[in-house]
């Protein structure tokens, strides 16, 4: 399918109660759109960074009670999994959708990324907008816009990822469920490739 923009009803699915219910209007409102969307950016990863791209949907297998809060899908060089890996997300909570790059604590070598960046700390903050944020948790809604934060703030959001084990260093872009550019599919391509093409120094960075 071509991917048409996500809608009203897309966010609304995280207002439907029950786990059952709710994973089925996620995997037939918004998973044909992820498909969509990263068949097209995974092919576009593929290109610039020179790796071949694999894309992963969001199972949400874990889950037994709780109904999921946002949903996600991922693009990473593994065919077999991204958790592990640096990797660029395109997800929705039921208020914003989201685009990272995305460290996540199931990272085994965080650590020496994380002191990486440290040490390379003018490329990697130059390589950051000011109108991007930063969340350190993938799984809350929590963001800091990279314009209001101090290099020394931000440095401490590094240490803080390479120092405690369930820390996360998820950057990029957030786009309210109102944002015009959500509902035109090729504008909102355009805008996350472009976000990716802006964050792919930092990919290649967390590999040296």
């Amino acid at each position: 399918m071509d991917f048409n923009g996500f809608n009203e009803s897309d966010f609304n699915t995280f207002f439907i109660e029950g786990l059952d219910e709710r994973m089925e209007a996620i995997r037939g409102r918004i998973q044909p759109k992820f498909r969509a969307i990263g068949e097209q950016l995974s092919g576009d990863l593929a290109a610039v960074s020179g790796n071949e791209m694999f894309l992963h949907i969001a199972k949400h297998a874990r889950r037994t009670v709780n109904p999921p809060k946002d949903t996600w899908l991922a693009i990473c060089h593994d065919k077999r999994g991204y958790k592990k890996h640096p990797h660029f997300q395109v997800g929705l909570f039921d208020d914003h959708v989201f685009v990272w790059l995305a460290f996540i604590y199931e990272l085994p070598n965080k650590k020496e990324i994380a002191m990486n960046f440290l040490q390379n700390f003018s490329s990697f903050s130059e390589s950051i907008p000011d109108n991007y944020v930063i969340s350190l948790d993938h799984t809350k809604k929590d963001s800091d816009e990279v314009s209001n934060l101090s290099n020394d703030e931000l440095k401490v959001m590094l240490e803080r990822f390479r120092d405690v084990k369930k820390a996360e260093f998820l950057v990029g872009r957030h786009f309210t469920k109102n944002d015009p550019i959500l509902k035109d599919g090729e504008r909102f391509l355009q805008e996350t490739r472009e976000t990716f093409k802006t964050l792919l120094p930092l990919y290649k960075m967390a590999f040296e």
